[in-house]
């Protein structure tokens, strides 16, 4: 018997070893099919992308979208052509990869575990009838995951109790968990076609207050007391955008959020989505402050907690939507009118006009001023000074408060120490700094966003600092470090984005504060193009066109010459007559108005000076490639300026770059192509060839040879600035007989 077991043992492992449904070599079977499904990704890779990334445009040539989530946005790049086609990079998170990456990203599968299943999806998209071989599953055992057994299993019905899909949970070996989901309609393990549905959409059928919480273990416990709560599947990383909220529409809803950071911003979102929808009345709770962190509703019920008793006493946030709840709580809509008036009225007023914050109409009650400029350009040195002598009650330049006025100043850049480093800095009278000692609260640096927590936190503070009487100015330096878009994710570019950050945030804090205290918003710029800056310089301020609609007035900060210290400021008011551009300077620690008629006629002078010098270093140009061409060595225009910087005064680089535009524009040099007439190795990777002067002559290292002429083969066109062909290589032709114009304008001959 023992014989006869162990040859039945050793026929049913033959039978077993099917190399027809072997795992096939990569190299061989597998990865063909690979790279031909790639392939076809990649042929159709704008379609591809619409179909994954509905919220994604594509600008100069690449796909840009919000984050892999799909929200709107740039901060997700994906190549579009070239060698780099199909790959992806979110800026945000520093996640990246190929198009197969992504799909498998967007599918909730592991690039990994789940690519036999990718590949199939993808197929099967595609429309491809042949499927990728895998081994047979048993189906004969309980329903197994790649992942084992799961642990946890919830249904998702319609309100009709129509199966839609199911979310299964399984348990890893490193102690972490993983969901997936499993799309009744097409028996595939995927999330179904469409918006995401809620949970317990059966139960909520017919009920006017609803709950809702994070995950289905919550809204499960919550249930087993006798409290009708749903949940959105996928929890806090699915985008409000793709949950079908309407079955929240007509209906009162608490949200009960985990005690932590991820568990509130979800919150927030949820209940933005849930006023949009139609819930007559939304509001979040604030979990018991002596709870662990992560703390939710399922602690709650286990630790037998009279949740009833919850509900009526703790605290909340209502998120309002006057409209809606009127229409739910009556059947005629009591609306409030917005204000408005008669043409003869405004005309008959005769009451004085209210103070402006900052003269002259700098800052007007409840007007917004942004102050705009390039990083390190000095906008936040000259903001800390401007407060200062606002707070002082004191004349800064042209601008004055009326009286001394309270100052609220979150700062987000510099930290404690150097903070109060730079104030014991200031170079200002001692009046002034004793007059805004009190008046002026300046936050060190903050690591918060303005979300709906990060907007409590600066209303408290705020009011910590100004109990009885408000403060004038409330300033934020800079934006982006607090910027908070809303429940879509969108980026300051993004003109929604901007508009909830303007209205739900800063607007919240103001009306908390005071209606007609000031904000101050410090922004940066993108790169100024200096011609187009006189015809429109506010253009210039990053991100969305939403926030220029917003301010009532704009300083824009930029330097005319980078060479100068000077700045420029240009002023744009919606509220009185407008300011001309003024040019200021730090002196001696002191911002000054600089007179800018008298200062040219200083500066007259030194323009002369500089003048000089710039033919100087002509001169001394034009003699080294001749000298250097006598002992044998020629340069193209690229390794001359590396070869000679910081040398015989010429300074660096970019300097001896600039030169050479000029030199080459003019005629002074030019170029030659035939380097092996010369026997000089070959300068294909120079656009130009080596520099040649007039008259230069070629020679050797060692004096063995007799110097040979170098004739020109190309010169750079004077209105164009493309190399042309020389005509005639014996005339040497100069185009500059009237001057030498500014290197600012000469065309680039870097290689």
């Amino acid at each position: 018997m023992p014989v006869l077991r162990l040859a039945r043992s050793l026929l049913e492992a033959l039978m077993m070893l099917d190399f027809n449904h072997r795992t096939a070599d990569p190299s061989s079977e597998s990865r063909p099919n690979v790279d031909r499904l790639k392939a076809r990704l990649l042929e159709c890779l704008e379609s591809v992308l619409a179909y994954l990334l509905p919220a994604g445009k594509v600008r100069s040539g690449k796909f840009y979208v919000g984050d892999v989530q799909g929200n709107p946005g740039d901060s997700m790049v994906v190549e579009l052509t070239g060698p780099k086609a199909g790959m992806w990079f979110d800026h945000a998170t520093g996640q990246g990869g190929d198009i197969i990456g992504l799909w498998a990203e967007m599918h909730h599968l592991d690039a990994r575990r789940d690519f036999s299943k990718i590949l199939d999806e993808i197929a099967s998209w595609l429309g491809d009838a042949t499927p990728v071989v895998r081994p047979k599953a048993n189906r004969n055992g309980p329903p197994m995951d790649d992942l084992g057994p799961h642990t946890g299993k919830w249904d998702y019905f319609s309100k009709d109790g129509k199966l839609i899909c199911c979310v299964y949970r399984y348990d890893l070996p490193n102690g972490k968990k993983t969901y997936r989901p499993y799309d009744v309609e097409t028996g595939k393990k995927q999330d179904p076609k469409g918006l995401l549905p809620l949970y317990h959409q059966p139960e909520m059928k017919g009920i006017q207050d609803v709950v809702f919480v994070e995950g289905e273990k919550c809204a499960d416990a919550l249930l087993s007391v006798g409290i009708v709560a749903t949940t959105s599947m996928h929890g806090a990383k699915a985008p409000t955008n793709k949950t079908d909220w309407s079955p929240l529409a007509g209906k009162n809803l608490l949200i009960w959020p985990d005690l932590d950071k991820v568990g509130w911003d979800y919150a927030v979102g949820a209940a933005h989505a849930a006023v949009q929808a139609g819930a007559v009345y939304v509001a979040i709770l604030m979990p018991p402050g002596d709870k662990p962190e992560k703390w939710d509703a399922a602690d709650a019920i286990a630790e037998g907690m009279n949740v009833h008793d919850f509900f009526a006493n703790a605290e909340r946030q209502e998120i309002r939507n006057d409209a809606v709840m009127n229409q739910g709580n009556s059947t005629e809509m009591s609306i409030t009118p917005f204000p408005a008036f008669r043409m003869a009225d405004l005309l008959a007023d005769e009451s004085p006009m209210p103070e402006d914050i900052i003269t002259p109409r700098l800052l007007t009650p409840g007007g917004m001023l942004v102050i705009g400029g390039a990083p390190k350009v000095g906008k936040s040195d000259f903001l800390i000074n401007l407060l200062v002598y606002m707070a002082a009650g004191k004349r800064f330049m042209r601008f004055a408060p009326a009286r001394p006025i309270g100052v609220f100043y979150l700062q987000t850049e510099i930290q404690y120490h150097y903070l109060r480093e730079r104030m014991k800095t200031l170079c200002l009278p001692t009046e002034v700094l004793a007059l805004a000692g009190l008046n002026l609260v300046t936050t060190p640096k903050v690591r918060m966003i303005l979300n709906a927590d990060g907007v409590e936190r600066t209303v408290a503070t705020i009011k910590s600092f100004f109990p009885t009487t408000p403060p004038d100015i409330i300033c934020v330096d800079p934006i982006r470090n607090v910027f908070d878009g809303g429940p879509d994710g969108g980026g300051e570019n993004d003109n929604s984005a901007m508009l909830f950050f303007l209205q739900e945030r800063l607007e919240v804090i103001r009306e908390a504060i005071h209606p007609e205290t000031g904000l101050i918003l410090c922004h940066h710029t993108s790169k100024i193009d200096k011609k187009q800056l006189k015809e429109d310089p506010f253009r210039f301020l990053s991100g969305a066109g939403s926030l220029r609609g917003f301010y009532t007035s704009g300083i824009l900060m930029h330097r005319p010459d980078e060479n100068n210290s000077e700045r420029m400021l240009h002023f744009e008011l919606r509220n009185g007559p407008g300011i001309a551009p003024m040019f200021v300077d730090k002196r001696e620690g002191r911002w000054v108005e600089i007179d800018h008629v008298e200062e040219r006629l200083v500066r007259q002078s030194i323009g002369e000076k500089l003048d000089a010098e710039r033919r100087r270093k002509h001169d001394v140009i034009l003699q080294l490639i001749y000298d250097e061409a006598l002992q044998g060595r020629a340069y193209t225009p690229s390794q001359f300026s590396e070869h000679f910087e910081n040398k015989a005064g010429l300074g660096g680089s970019d300097t001896i770059t600039k030169r050479i535009n000029v030199l080459a524009t003019n005629g002074y040099l030019k170029f030659f192509r035939n380097s092996q007439d010369y026997s000089l190795p070959s300068a294909n990777r120079s656009k130009f060839g080596y520099l040649c002067v007039e008259g230069m002559m070629l020679g050797s290292e060692y004096g063995e040879k007799s110097p040979v002429p170098v004739l020109p083969t190309h010169f750079k066109d004077l209105r164009s600035g493309a190399v042309l062909p020389v005509e005639n290589p014996e005339v040497w032709i100069y185009q500059d007989e009237v001057s030498i114009p500014d290197e600012n304008y000469a065309y680039s001959t870097q290689n």
